[in-house]
């Protein structure tokens, strides 16, 4: 993610013990989301909404995205799975 947006570390400065827990948490709700969309769905808008409150740059959600699927495209070679 750095990699593609180097502004990004002005945003995540927490310990990398947090940054792992928030990597973690993002797979899980990848997982959910197929389990229970619509709570899923909620989640994630509630969460973009706190991070625009907490002043982070909306150009930044591409990136992060894009960085998360080129994990997903590391762990299987199913194309399906990337692209639902």
């Amino acid at each position: 993610f750095f990699a593609l947006a180097p502004a990004a570390q002005d945003f995540f400065k927490q310990s990398n013990r947090r940054l792992h827990f928030i990597a973690d948490k993002l797979v899980v709700m990848s997982v959910d989301v197929y389990r229970e969309p619509e709570k899923v769905v909620e989640q994630i808008s509630a969460l973009g909404l706190r991070h625009v409150g907490y002043g982070s740059p909306t150009e930044l959600f591409g990136p992060f995205v894009t960085a998360h699927l080129q994990v997903i495209r590391m762990l299987t070679a199913d194309d399906l799975v990337e692209e639902a």
